[in-house]
């Protein structure tokens, strides 16, 4: 095992509240890191694997994994994804950016920085729009943005970070974080790193994968390691009250089957907008603010992979091999979960 598999940690507490009121939601097995894609003719070897539980906050509703697996391990600089060849994804960062642009009355000298900026496609639109950009980002990916033109630092988003670019390119206007911050281990620490580039009026949008979306379609495929939280609305607004932040708009959007987008920003700087009584109403509705749809959901996992097994053992005859096609991290924890 690696020396860096041996600094991952269990997660003994809540990642926003602290509490140690952990509820056990589901157990999916051991699971490698996803992301690992050695190169075509190299022979590949076998990876750690890490347990993979799914556990709920009973203090403030926190949707979580049981174990931080070091970001070395998840996140290396050969970090194989790249954001613009999807073109849901193309399609949504062009959307945000025709939101957002306006609705934040964007200018020329206007800041945009994305954290975890990948290959700069999200970012490429407040370029073309005439906004300054930059990108913060930890992988190979970066030179990808570097080569479009897009401004791009190579680093790990933090605190030392937000101080070094605050003292070289001045507050950011706007502040995006498309899946990726349910990623960052420590969310307090990173949300604090936010507010220190934000200027007095700047707003900060988040994309995260949404824990009603995944509740309601019964998509355990994608809890694997990378993604440390599952936020729905209540839980995500208070990690970021506790920063001095307040939501104003949201949006559900169709990226990674369901996902979350929060403008959130200094109170009284922008209006709070219906749409966020609307999300937190239906999160209620739903038995999320409660819990009682995380067990409904643990239920249907069961299901899923039981009715799984039946429909191969009836496809499944001698001398026939049954195949997948591609390689989409999703498959790593179907594979190992159902077996």
């Amino acid at each position: 095992m690696s020396a860096t598999a041996t600094q991952s940690r269990v997660i003994a507490t809540c990642q926003i509240c602290d509490s140690a009121d952990l509820q056990p939601i589901l157990f999916l097995g051991y699971v490698p890191p996803v992301n690992t894609m050695p190169p075509i003719g190299e022979r590949a070897v076998e990876q750690p694997a890490f347990p993979l539980e799914l556990m709920r906050c009973n203090g403030c509703g926190l949707v979580q994994i049981g174990l931080e697996v070091d970001a070395e391990v998840l996140f290396p600089f050969s970090y194989p994804y790249l954001s613009g060849t999807t073109r849901i994804l193309r399609q949504n960062f062009a959307d945000l950016q025709a939101e957002a642009g306006p609705m934040l009355g964007l200018g020329a000298d206007d800041l945009v920085i994305d954290i975890g900026a990948n290959d700069g496609t999200l970012l490429a639109n407040f370029l073309d729009a005439g906004n300054r950009v930059l990108g913060i980002e930890p992988s190979q990916a970066g030179d990808v943005a570097r080569a479009a033109g897009i401004d791009t630092l190579t680093a790990y988003f933090g605190r030392e970070t937000a101080a070094q670019v605050l003292a070289s390119h001045g507050p950011a206007k706007l502040i995006t974080a498309a899946n990726v911050f349910a990623h960052i281990a420590d969310p307090h620490a990173v949300t604090a790193a936010v507010v220190d580039l934000l200027a007095p009026d700047g707003v900060f949008i988040s994309e995260s994968h949404y824990l009603l979306d995944l509740v309601q379609t019964v998509q355990y495929d994608t809890i694997y390691h990378e993604h440390l939280r599952y936020y729905a609305l209540a839980s995500l607004s208070r990690l970021l009250a506790d920063h001095g932040l307040e939501v104003f708009h949201v949006k559900r959007i169709p990226t990674h089957g369901g996902s979350i987008r929060v403008y959130a920003a200094r109170p009284g700087s922008h209006e709070v907008r219906p749409s966020v009584a609307e999300r937190l109403a239906d999160e209620a509705a739903a038995g999320i603010t409660d819990g009682s749809a995380l067990l409904a959901f643990r239920e249907a996992v069961v299901r899923s992979k039981l009715d799984l097994h039946a429909l191969l053992a009836t496809v499944r005859t001698p001398g026939v091999r049954i195949v997948g096609i591609g390689a989409p991290s999703r498959a790593s924890t179907l594979i190992n979960y159902t077996g």
